[in-house]
This record gives C-alpha cells, structure tokens and sequence, in this order.
C-alpha cells in the first residue's frame, strides 16, 4: 500500500489499522452482537476484543520490542523506544447502534513523544495517517493518496464545531464551554469520535473538542492535526494526549477557543 518515504512502523500501522478495522465489518449490524457493559459503563463487544487481539498480535509479531498500550487488554512493556497505543474501535457506542461513523486508531510514541498516527474508518472507508515531520495523507475508497489539510476559515464564527457526547461536559462540569462554543460557531453537529478529528484535519470541520478522553482515543490525533497545518491540545493550549482531554483546530480558531476553555 505504502512505498518509501514511509517508515517500517506508519507502514505497519496502517496495514495493521486497515485489516483490524475490515475484520469488524463483519460483526457491523449484526443485529445479533451481544453487547457488555464495563466498569466505567461503557460498552464493549466481541468485535472490540477481536480486533484488538488482531492488533496485538500482529504487533508483536513485527515489533516485539515495542510496547503495547490498548483499551481492552493489560499493557505489554517493551525494551525498545517505542510505544503503540491502540483502539480497535473508537466509537464503541456508534458501531453496536449500526452507525459507520467508527474508526480503528493507532498511535505510536518515541520516547514519549507522538510520532505516528493512523484513523481509518471501516464502513466509511476513509484511511488518514501521518508521521511527525513526514506529512498527512487521506484516502477514500479506492481513490489515490492526497495531502490532507486543514481549512482556511479564520473565525470561529463561521467554522462547523463538532464534538462528541453532550452528557461528558456534564460529567466533567464544563455544559458552560459547550454552550459558549456553540453560541459562537456557525454550525455545530455531534459527529465525534474519531470522525471529528479527521473532519478537521480534512478540511471539513474547524473545531472539535472532547471534555474527558482516553489516551488512546487521542494517540493518532496529534500528529495527524499538526501535520495537517492545524492543532491538537488539551483545554490548555498544551500539546499532549496525556491529558484527558482534546481540542482540534485549523489553528486560526485555535485562541477563541481556548479563550473560552482555559477559565473552565
């Protein structure tokens, strides 16, 4: 799929990111799917587990001084430099709902540091992957590789806003930011998840923001953005996954929102 300059691993993670995600479409409106209900009252089914096994496996199998880092399963510490932090399906709640917009993610750290990046959305088709200082590239379907970037649009007032569920700005007490970014975006929608990070860094969207996220929903998230031309940080302005939180920005809406942000 990938010929140089790519790296072995954003190869690798791309390959891996595409075959876990093929294998869940095939569990995609099963309206026999059972569906559990973990700790933290999330959902989970097979079909998470199955691709993240899949993930796994072919990680250790090429890389098996890498660390692994996953939402289903115990860490593995590795003795090399790198770390990979995977989701197999982000979006866990629009996939058993029978809703396309889910996506398998890869992250991959180098002594800490995001460096690669891959969200490719099964049932949508749509594959974006990214190495820090290497570029991001988009494809749909069976179209060829672009250079994806963000958008142009200088203001807040008239960039779309997405983001993902309304409730976590309740459970973090932050309904107040919402409601301040929306009154002041042009258009705001719920298309979150991954699918709001790849708007953004494809030009459709401007901002999204997320109040409480895992680091393994915002591992790919970073490189893919900045690579991009845009942003990706916490509600601070600070660029990291580790924080718990995420804003994405074609960087010109970047300050206005983090006006607003930075006093919750």
């Amino acid at each position: 799929m990938l010929e140089n300059p790519y790296s072995l691993r954003l190869h690798s993670a791309v390959l891996f990111a595409v075959e876990a995600g093929q294998q869940t479409l095939h569990r995609f409106q099963d309206s026999q799917l059972k569906v559990e209900t973990k700790d933290d009252r999330s959902p989970v089914t097979a079909a998470d587990r199955d691709a993240e096994s899949l993930l796994r496996e072919r990680i250790a199998a090429a890389f098996p001084d890498d660390s692994i880092l996953g939402e289903e399963f115990e860490d593995v510490h590795g003795t090399s430099d790198y770390r990979w932090i995977i989701d197999p399906i982000d979006g866990t709640k629009s996939f058993i709902s029978g809703v396309p917009l889910y996506a398998t993610l890869i992250g991959i750290e180098l002594q800490g540091e995001s460096q690669i990046g891959v969200i490719y959305m099964p049932a949508l088709d749509e594959l974006i992957f990214a190495e820090t200082g290497q570029g991001v590239h988009y494809r749909r379907g069976n179209s060829e590789l672009s250079v994806a970037a963000v958008s142009n649009v200088e203001t807040l007032s008239d960039s779309c806003f997405v983001t993902t569920q309304l409730s976590s700005y309740d459970q973090a007490d932050r309904r107040d930011c919402y409601r301040a970014i929306e009154k002041k975006a042009c258009i705001t929608r719920t298309w979150g998840d991954a699918y709001g990070y790849l708007l953004v860094a494809t030009g459709r969207a401007e901002v999204m923001v997320d109040p409480i996220m895992n680091v393994w929903d915002a591992a790919a998230m970073l490189p893919i953005l900045q690579e991009a031309g845009g942003t990706f940080t916490d509600w601070q302005g600070v660029s990291t996954i580790h924080h718990a939180e995420g804003i994405a920005t074609n960087g010109h809406c970047l300050q206005e929102v983090l006006a607003i942000t930075r006093d919750a």
